[in-house]
């Protein structure tokens, strides 16, 4: 991806652990390395096509000097995420923030912390088989869109489905959707957790009847093999409610680990399911 750096911009502000350092300030330096697409500025000699560093300059002096934190970690952090929230085209970021006379009674030239955060795209399949189903579906479907650092792109059609596992239980209404999101994967996790809490989600029976069920499919192209976190979902290639949703919003996504498209994927499926 392309990129535009700022290189040691100089910042007066006031962030520190001492009080001090809140209250008289010190320099700050600044370098950011926006990961853009500037194929069409170049094509073009448009500025608006591209990302106005000048623009982006005055809203890291104006972030900074308008916010005091504690640690370097919290200024770099809130920083990234406000200008990737507000700033059109610019996929990913890679901030670092100096202190040049951090106050530790040693001789130092500086201290710095180093960060890089960007958009990433994940697949959640949801479903519900009890109360309003559709509700369910929707209210989930809102409030993961009003959720800081989250972007609903696409969503499937809802489908009705036999249930999976413990069949003597209601049909379920099951789809997927495409999310840009800036959550690490740890984190959409938990968010996810609380908005099925929200709809009265009960874990007591595996596969069991739920008001709301939401899973994470697809991160990016990232495998995680955690105890309680397993991306992309373990069983994926196997449900039909998860593939045939997915096949309407990504049908070319690629599986990290086989390699194989959602439509592939879909097609074996149903080849296996007319074989037996």
């Amino acid at each position: 991806m392309d990129k535009i750096k700022i290189q040691n911009l100089e910042v007066f502000a006031r962030h520190g652990v001492f009080p001090e350092e809140n209250v008289l300030g010190q320099k700050f330096i600044v370098t950011a390395t926006l990961y853009t697409d500037t194929r069409k500025a170049g094509k073009t000699d448009d500025l608006t096509a591209s990302i106005h560093y000048g623009e982006i300059s005055q809203r890291i002096e104006q972030y900074l000097t308008e916010h005091t934190y504690k640690l370097l970690e919290r200024a770099a952090e809130s920083l990234a995420e406000t200008l990737l929230l507000e700033t059109p085209g610019l996929e990913k970021i890679r901030l670092k923030i100096k202190k040049p006379w951090a106050p530790i009674g040693l001789p130092l030239e500086t201290v710095s912390v180093e960060i890089e955060r960007g958009w990433h795209t994940a697949y959640i399949a949801f479903g519900s088989n009890m109360g309003n189903k559709e509700q369910y579906l929707n209210q989930a479907i809102r409030s993961l869109g009003r959720t800081p650092g989250c972007m609903v792109t696409k969503v499937s059609s809802f489908l009705v489905t036999e249930p999976y596992g413990v069949t003597d239980q209601d049909e379920f209404l099951n789809g997927c959707l495409m999310l840009r999101t800036l959550l690490t994967p740890r984190e959409l996790l938990n968010v996810l957790h609380a908005i099925e809490q929200e709809a009265g989600r009960e874990r007591i029976i595996r596969w069991g009847p739920r008001t709301l069920d939401l899973d994470i499919i697809f991160y990016d192209d990232l495998i995680i093999e955690d105890e309680d976190l397993c991306i992309p979902h373990v069983d994926m290639q196997n449900r039909n409610f998860v593939l045939q949703p997915l096949l309407e919003i990504a049908p070319y996504k690629h599986h990290p680990c086989c390699g194989k498209t959602v439509q592939e994927l879909y097609s074996l499926l149903l080849g296996s399911v007319d074989h037996s």
